[in-house]
């Protein structure tokens, strides 16, 4: 037993003499080839003190770059009324209902209307935190540190999400103007009221973990709980409403009418959402021409997976043109921070010149930014317009719709170079009456199933 110990002493104190002192440590002599290194150029101390004191994208910025910023497209869909998401993460239910009120305002001829976020997002947090609580009872089994268990923890409820979650949760609760169910000061803020239900939830998740037998109706009055909650933050769900729809011009459409909502969805827009839409990704790091599923990824537990099928972005520029030149919006995703000049409300690859600031070179391509997590979808908005070069044929800016406010970026939307789509977009949801046959046919494939911890698939 003595010389277990020993050996067990000697193993310890051989690895921490290993941390002090070996491979990898930054020593004496590494510090000041380091240094030296710097110091060569006499020019990095005074432009050092620049950059300490400076905002770096200012210094960064490349004032030669002219990107058209006019507003002048080839091909635009008309929409009407810039939407403001506040300080929530609701970017996808504000780009969704984007597409769907625009449907609306074309058919009917209508000004600035808008549907009420406030509403379904109350349901999408309740259905969340179901679909967390269902899948803690899933693998209550299995050790808390499993990789499932691990990723719903630290993924209990979010305000992001996808547009499957707009068909998804349109076609089980329906929609209602915006009028009818404003918002509160917590759905346009909505990150202390999730710190809160987020912490409750994972409390439940020990408890229901301990349990034996049936578990379900401990889940319910859990959720019980959660509803009050959400009732007090965003207000109680109405289950029907009087309301009178009139066009621009004064014309009544709906006099006085009693609706559901769902019987409002129905009247007005009235899409198959489920069978009417496919989602598009651009991700170089898998295989093209394939269909793949996100696992457990989805708002609501009965719900769907994400779903998309892979494809160069010349493919998806194809079917975005074809929906743009027939007036029809679409969600569009994209890694929105990656030099986005906020003031002219333009994402450039030209807006900013890092690597001469800096004396350092940036390499890395699309598929390597996502392998290292680099880069990857953080926000939706809607796409909107695309200026198609008449010599050449082929696309050199586009235009989103943007939830920022009327007052941010170009008139409430951003203006993007077609290089930088090509590096930064990632996902297009298309009516299917605009994508060719041949891409449509891969959704006949059994999906490659991807776990939801996956680099792409954090929450837009």
């Amino acid at each position: 037993m003595k010389k277990i110990v020993f050996s067990i002493l000697a193993l310890g104190l051989s690895l921490s003499l290993f941390a002090q002192n070996g491979v990898g440590g930054l020593s004496a002599s590494d510090l000041n080839k380091i240094k030296s290194s710097y110091e060569k150029k006499s020019t990095n101390k005074a432009l050092g003190k620049i950059v300490a004191n400076n905002d770096i994208r200012k210094l960064a910025i490349n004032p030669t770059n002219k990107i058209n910023v006019n507003g002048e497209f080839s091909n635009r869909v008309p929409n009407k009324g810039i939407t403001d998401q506040k300080q929530s993460g609701r970017c996808w239910m504000f780009s969704g209902f984007n597409v769907l009120r625009n449907k609306m305002i074309q058919e009917y001829n209508l000004g600035a209307f808008e549907l009420s976020q406030n509403y379904l997002f109350f349901y999408d947090q309740l259905e969340k935190s179901n679909l967390f609580l269902s899948l803690i009872i899933k693998h209550k089994n299995e050790p808390l540190t499993s990789k499932d268990n691990e990723w719903l923890l630290k993924n209990a409820l979010s305000d992001g999400g996808t547009f499957c979650g707009v068909i998804d949760l349109v076609t089980k609760y329906g929609v209602v103007p915006s009028s009818v169910v404003p918002e509160t000061y917590n759905s346009n803020n909505t990150s202390r009221i999730d710190d809160l239900i987020t912490l409750k939830l994972k409390e439940d998740a020990l408890e229901l973990r301990s349990m034996k037998g049936n578990v379900e109706n401990r889940k319910i009055e859990m959720l019980a709980e959660i509803y009050k909650m959400l009732v007090m933050a965003y207000g109680e769900p109405i289950t029907e409403f009087t309301y009178t729809l009139k066009d621009k011009d004064g014309k009544i459409i709906a006099n006085n009418e009693k609706f559901t909502p769902k019987s409002f969805y129905d009247k007005f827009i009235g899409i198959d959402l489920v069978n009417s839409y496919v989602m598009l990704m651009n991700d170089p790091s898998r295989e093209y021409y394939k269909l793949y599923e996100i696992e457990n990824d989805r708002h609501t537990m009965d719900g769907h997976n994400w779903l998309y099928i892979n494809l160069p972005a010349d493919d998806i520029k194809t079917c975005a043109i074809n929906s743009i030149k027939d007036s029809t919006l679409m969600y569009f995703s994209c890694d929105v921070g990656k030099f986005y000049d906020g003031e002219a409300g333009t994402l450039d690859l030209n807006n900013y010149d890092y690597q001469t600031l800096f004396d350092v070179k940036f390499s890395m391509d699309k598929k390597q930014r996502i392998q290292t997590f680099a880069s990857g979808s953080s926000h939706a908005m809607t796409l909107v317009a695309v200026d198609i070069d008449p010599v050449t044929n082929k696309p050199t800016k586009w235009m989103v719709e943007n939830s920022w406010g009327p007052n941010a970026g170009y008139q409430g939307h951003l203006i993007m170079t077609d290089e930088w789509f090509d590096e930064y977009m990632f996902r297009l949801v298309v009516d299917k009456k605009y994508v060719p046959q041949n891409i449509l046919d891969i959704l006949k494939q059994k999906p490659t199933m991807l776990p939801p911890w996956d680099p792409m698939f954090m929450d837009e």
